[in-house]
């Protein structure tokens, strides 16, 4: 046995992973003979600093600050939530705050609970976003009201940097400071509504005061659906009363049902609503029946009009936070993220505009979401795994070397304490699988008893270290299962070819090596193959 093979995928993202920066490019005319470039200080900082600190920390994350991969990545897959799901996060972040004020026992791991907050902020985010640009809409288009209210808002939340606790009390002070202005908001689009439906026509006392009433009730019901509480749930469904059939019943009703208009109802929808209402009213003394049948009509042109609105709110939502995971910029010094330009403009005309995205435009936008997602997990999880060979390096000592060779993810190295100076242990990420093989130095050949005996040995030994290697990346929240494939002996390859290492006695070899012959990559002879594959290698040569 030589070699094992997984597929790692990320089980909970861990809070505090930065991006690391990325690797200088390699160039082949100006490697040491010896095939070896050296980690500069900042990224073999990166590769040790963060391998020493991830397991440690991994189930105390609560007290740490939320680095800025953990933070995207969270934002990345909140971008592909529904509301829902995300509203029943922020239900989940208030009540953990509950639970560590009150000083009860929080069930959730850290991850977990830094996972429900960051979707919160997300949430809280997307509504903050949605509402700025329903109020520069409104402010353009304008209203009898006058101008819409300028939504007082604190700055949009940046988990990144923020540790548990903080990240916590931005959110209730957001959620707070968010319900407010939209509820003015609200006022003011149902004034505005009022006004373009003119249905104040009618100045009797009762009917003024049955339409003020029930305007003041979907008012309240309108702030209280847009608590994360009411979001997590499915909107409950409203009996409809029996329609009286007297014309002053029917004219009370009438006002009742147009004061329950959603505040963003679309005014089309609006209008055929109060047409109904008023047909109801001319009929309600010559024909009854058909007075209640006008209001019965009216009650579901209302219904429509708020599942319209509150999808177009959903919409506007899920836009704007699309829109801020598509815009992020990676720190100064990352691997920077493809753009979306295409996505991007779609999402900045709807949020502009008010203008709902067609379904093969919906597409495009979540599969662009997707595509960077998926980048940004391929980052983490090769982050992740280089943490776990760090860490393997430090828990049980030897040298451990990172790098990034044409057409791998990473591809990783570490010789484990007494396996000097022939033998190492080698992972290579590329396509999302993940291969980890016992490596000797030098080239495919005939080799002797001695030799395979100890490649054997180590092989044995390998075992071993992959079991350690899977504690490690579940520890740090990677689910990696290596499927140990059975090979003759170790693989060749030489130390750190086309990888960049932390390694001082390398760099002290590498001088000394000044007459060695120059070492030429060969695809072939470092590949990762399972036994057959190797031999017929072998038999080539």
């Amino acid at each position: 046995m030589s070699s094992g093979l997984a597929f790692p995928t990320i089980q909970m993202v861990a809070p505090a992973v930065q991006f690391p920066p990325p690797p200088p490019p390699v160039d082949p005319q100006t490697l040491p003979h010896t095939g070896l470039l050296h980690l500069h200080d900042a990224a073999a900082g990166h590769v040790a600093g963060a391998a020493g600190h991830a397991v440690h920390h991994a189930t105390d994350a609560a007290l740490q600050a939320l680095g800025s991969l953990s933070g995207v990545l969270l934002v990345g897959r909140a971008a592909l939530l529904g509301t829902r799901v995300l509203a029943a996060a922020a239900v989940r972040a208030a009540e953990e705050q509950r639970c560590l004020q009150l000083q009860q026992q929080v069930a959730a791991s850290a991850a977990e609970q830094w996972e429900a907050a960051a979707f919160a902020a997300a949430r809280i985010n997307a509504r903050r976003h949605a509402l700025h640009a329903r109020v520069t809409r409104a402010a353009r288009h304008g209203g009898p009201p006058g101008p819409p209210p300028r939504p007082d808002l604190p700055p949009p939340l940046t988990p990144v940097g923020e540790q548990l606790g903080e990240l916590r009390r931005q959110l209730a002070y957001a959620e707070e400071a968010l319900r407010c202005a939209e509820e003015r908001q609200a006022v003011w689009e149902q004034q505005r509504l009022t006004a373009r439906l003119r249905l104040d026509e009618e100045q009797d006392d009762d009917w003024q005061r049955a339409l003020s009433e029930s305007r003041q009730r979907a008012l309240l019901r309108f702030t209280d659906e847009r608590t994360a509480d009411a979001e997590a749930r499915q909107p409950a469904a409203r009996r409809a009363t029996p329609e009286p059939l007297d014309p002053e019943g029917v004219r009370r009703s009438g006002a009742e049902i147009l004061g329950e208009l959603d505040p963003y109802a679309p005014p089309e929808t609006a209008a055929l609503a109060a047409q109904a209402v008023r047909n109801a009213v001319r009929r309600a003394a010559d024909d009854p029946r058909r007075a209640r049948r006008h209001l019965s009509e009216a009650r579901k042109f209302v219904l429509d009009a708020g599942n319209e609105a509150r999808e177009m709110r959903e919409a506007q939502e899920r836009a704007a936070l699309q829109y801020d995971f598509l815009v992020y910029e990676t720190p100064e010094g990352a691997e920077d993220l493809p753009p979306a330009p295409d996505a991007v403009e779609l999402l900045r005309r709807t949020l502009d505009d008010g203008t709902p995205l067609t379904q093969p435009e919906r597409k495009l936008v979540e599969d662009r979401v997707t595509e960077r997602q998926k980048i940004l997990e391929a980052i983490y999880i090769r982050t992740r795994c280089a943490d776990a060979v760090a860490e393997l390096s430090r828990r049980y000592g030897g040298r451990a070397g990172a790098g990034r060779p044409d057409g791998q993810e990473i591809r990783l190295d570490w010789t484990p304490d007494g396996w000097e100076p022939g033998h190492w242990l080698r992972a290579s990420l590329a396509d999302g699988t993940l291969r980890v093989a016992t490596m000797y130095r030098g080239t495919p050949g005939e080799r002797t008893p001695e030799q395979r005996a100890l490649d054997d040995a180590r092989c044995a030994e390998a075992r071993e270290r992959f079991a350690e290697f899977e504690e490690i990346t579940g520890a740090l929240g990677l689910d990696l299962e290596l499927t140990v494939e059975h090979t003759e002996g170790a693989l060749p390859g030489v130390l750190g070819e086309d990888a960049f290492v932390v390694d001082q006695l390398i760099a002290e070899a590498e001088q000394a090596a000044g007459q060695q012959q120059d070492v030429r990559p060969n695809a072939a002879r470092h590949r990762t193959v399972d036994g057959d594959e190797r031999r017929r290698a072998d038999e080539r040569r």
